[in-house]
């Protein structure tokens, strides 16, 4: 690390997320409860941060890295608690405070029993551009990671230009850059936003990609997204792709220019495809520490079994900060997938996305843990193989 250096520049959508604690009245429908004149009795209010910025950025603090967050607010009383609660676990000097600027903020209802309703603004996120991120910063980083472009209008208006500036100038910087995504929902401006040619523009400077595979989906083949939901009744899509649409998928992300392509599946576990040791060179300054374990590798580890699932809130953050922290650590790709559904599985244990997260030494012995029951997953796709040893499917 460079002097003055750290680990970990995490930047992106950042809020504040109100969560009012409502007793449990028996009621069915939020319309029991939530009427016109009605006074309704509340139990006391929780406060906290939320969105990559937080979620991954703590997440990775928690597992040992030295963290700057890299994010807009406005300079309200939200924008105010945000500044002060990043601060207490890393440095919020990245921090960029608009003035008269509103921070988003989430209200979450969540009645016992009843579907949860949330109450989002998107505030500054909206207007974070490549001029709110302190590039002098990202050049002590080791690794710079950027989370919900989706989410930040001004990062995929003009087909993401702000989005491929904001990687190409932190790679100048020379930081290892990693991007994560979310899934836009396909009636707004994020949702008919031309994600592939976006896609195909960010990717050149982004070294560590890590999407889902329903939002890989949706960013590279739209139409059969919405078909395959309109055929599914809009249920999730984890469980209807195979094996093989996880290859090609990489192989596109790879062909763009990313070197590692991470494809989150949820209940599923944690895929990972990697191009060959060579292009590990133009990484900057946090590369695989065996190059030769990490190129050209296409593999797929299981999920752990949880039961019972406090909440998912935020598991998908906290598996890329476990694969990330096991990365910038130096681990094997075999066991940086293990630190990615174990800092998983330990986010469903809470109700929130941090509660469950415990540090690196308690989190390598639970990873280490074979007893540790895995959901099942099988794949028919030729050219795959389970090794037994490592508890992971391999491609050949």
């Amino acid at each position: 690390m460079t002097a003055g250096g750290f680990d970990v520049a995490a930047a992106g959508h950042i809020c504040f997320d109100i969560i009012p604690k409502f007793h449990d009245t028996g009621a069915k429908t939020i319309g029991e409860i939530l009427t016109p004149g009605k006074l309704v009795n509340m139990g006391p209010v929780a406060t906290s941060t939320g969105g990559p910025v937080s979620n991954t950025g703590i997440g990775l603090h928690i597992f040992g890295m030295d963290v700057r967050f890299m994010a807009k607010v406005g300079d309200d009383a939200f924008g105010a608690a945000v500044r002060e609660r990043l601060s207490r676990v890393g440095s919020a000097e990245g921090i960029t405070v608009e003035p008269g600027g509103h921070t988003s903020y989430t209200v979450a209802l969540a009645p016992p029993g009843i579907d949860r309703i949330f109450l989002h603004h998107p505030g500054t996120n909206d207007t974070f551009a490549s001029g709110d991120v302190d590039y002098t910063l990202v050049s002590r980083a080791r690794l710079f990671h950027l989370g919900y472009p989706p989410l930040m209008k001004g990062l995929f208006a003009d087909e993401g230009a702000e989005l491929a500036t904001i990687f190409r100038k932190a790679k100048e910087a020379g930081a290892t850059t990693s991007l994560d995504m979310s899934l836009p929902d396909p009636s707004t401006e994020s949702g008919r936003a031309p994600w592939d040619r976006i896609l195909a523009k960010t990717l050149p400077y982004v070294d560590v990609f890590l999407p889902s595979i329903e939002e890989a989906v949706f960013m590279m083949q739209r139409e059969r997204f919405l078909a395959m939901k309109a055929e599914h009744g809009g249920a999730e899509l984890i469980d209807y792709f195979d094996a093989s649409d996880y290859t090609a998928l990489s192989s596109q992300f790879l062909a763009f220019g990313s070197k590692i392509v991470a494809l989150k599946s949820g209940h599923r576990g944690f895929y990972v495809r990697t191009a060959d040791a060579a292009s590990f060179e133009a990484m900057g300054r946090a590369r695989p520490g065996d190059a030769a374990n990490w190129s050209n590798r296409e593999l797929w580890c299981p999920a752990y079994r949880v039961e019972p699932i406090a909440s998912a809130t935020g598991s998908g953050d906290s598996s890329i900060a476990g694969f990330l922290s096991a990365f910038l650590r130096g681990e094997t790709i075999e066991r940086a997938l293990k630190y990615a559904n174990t800092a998983g599985s330990e986010n469903l244990t809470e109700l929130d996305a941090l509660s469950g997260l415990k540090d690196w030494a308690a989190t390598t012995r639970l990873a280490e843990d074979r007893s540790r029951a895995l959901n099942e997953l099988n794949i028919a796709v030729p050219g795959w193989g389970y090794d037994d040893a490592a508890r992971l499917w391999v491609k050949r």
